[in-house]
């Protein structure tokens, strides 16, 4: 199951920033027939090899982005009335989107009995007004939706990964395992990754140490050194959504080489619920998947995430390609 070529440390030399592995080209099966239809078709693909930071940007690193450059985050700025002509005045303010547990069951289709639209909630402030950062400063930046996170990477010389140089660092080198270390989750019980465990949204019981996020290099790294690619905090990538099937079907004949996402147009197909706000994919789940809910904590999982959205559980890394 393993590639050949995966020592992470064979590289074409140094690299090019403190904190980045190589991540060997290859070939590879992307997506996965096994789990959520959006992942279907699994299809051959193959990418070059580029450098990629081992671990997800953290608040530090954010923080000092947004020292040299000035920059405010789309959470902290109040959305524009002509820009959402049918919203109430109320929710014209800075705000973002914040994870709260519910008190009582509650109906696991309908994700608004945990997600709160809350003002006064950014990177800065994580679990909203009163909260902060001041002990967070290695875990993963949150509440960047999509401008953010490629405005950092311009800024630090880099780029976002596409969805299918993302998924190739992830696997570690296995084509077709699982996860991202094998084929258990929790191998001889040891617990890989932040995710939930006990029965989402409502009890968490902690049994890999952790209720919101992680310091970003904590667990075991992959096989290419990598750390979290999965669980802890979905990630950005550069691709517009587009269905795996639109994909698999354009190229079922081959492999495709290093294939980029939809163009921004497509990504607003069948997006009646979205009103008309492009979508890109994020990759890799977070620590609020749980086995009774949103199984995505696998390099194959993916989901379509609107530009002007920020959230508690969504953050960012950054590649460089040779």
């Amino acid at each position: 199951m393993t590639d050949a070529a995966t020592d992470p440390s064979a590289s074409p030399g140094a690299p090019p920033a403190p904190g980045m592995v190589w991540i060997p080209g290859g070939e590879f099966s992307m997506g996965s027939d096994a789990h959520y239809p959006e992942e279907a078709p699994a299809h051959r693909v193959a990418v070059g090899g580029f450098w990629m930071d081992r671990c997800a940007v953290t608040n530090d690193d954010f923080a000092r982005f947004v020292r040299a450059t000035g920059h405010v985050t789309l959470a902290e700025r109040a959305p524009a009335a002509a820009d959402y002509p049918d919203a109430q005045p109320d929710l014209l303010v800075a705000a973002s989107s914040v994870f709260r547990k519910p008190r009582h069951p509650v109906d696991l289709s309908d994700a608004y009995q945990w997600w709160f639209w809350v003002p006064g909630a950014d990177w800065r402030h994580p679990r909203g007004p009163q909260s902060s950062i001041k002990a967070l400063g290695g875990h993963p930046v949150v509440h960047v939706a999509a401008d953010d996170a490629a405005a950092y990477a311009d800024w630090a010389g880099k780029d976002l990964p596409t969805e299918a140089e993302w998924e190739r660092a992830a696997r570690g080198g296995l084509d077709g395992a699982e996860y991202a270390w094998g084929d258990e989750l929790t191998p001889g019980g040891r617990h890989m990754v932040n995710v939930w465990q006990g029965d989402f949204p409502l009890h968490n019981d902690l049994a890999d140490g952790f209720e919101y996020t992680a310091p970003a290099k904590h667990f075991p790294p992959n096989g290419y050194g990598l750390f979290q690619m999965t669980g802890n905090v979905w990630e950005w990538t550069q691709d517009w959504y587009q269905d795996h099937d639109a994909a698999a079907l354009d190229h079922a004949c081959c492999t495709v080489d290093n294939p980029r996402g939809a163009s921004r147009e497509a990504s607003l197909d069948d997006t009646a619920d979205l009103a008309a706000v492009p979508r890109k994919v994020i990759k890799g789940g977070s620590h609020l998947c749980a086995p009774n809910y949103c199984r995505r904590y696998r390099p194959a999982a993916r989901m379509a995430q609107a530009v002007d959205t920020s959230t508690s559980h969504l953050g960012f890394r950054c590649i460089v390609r040779p």
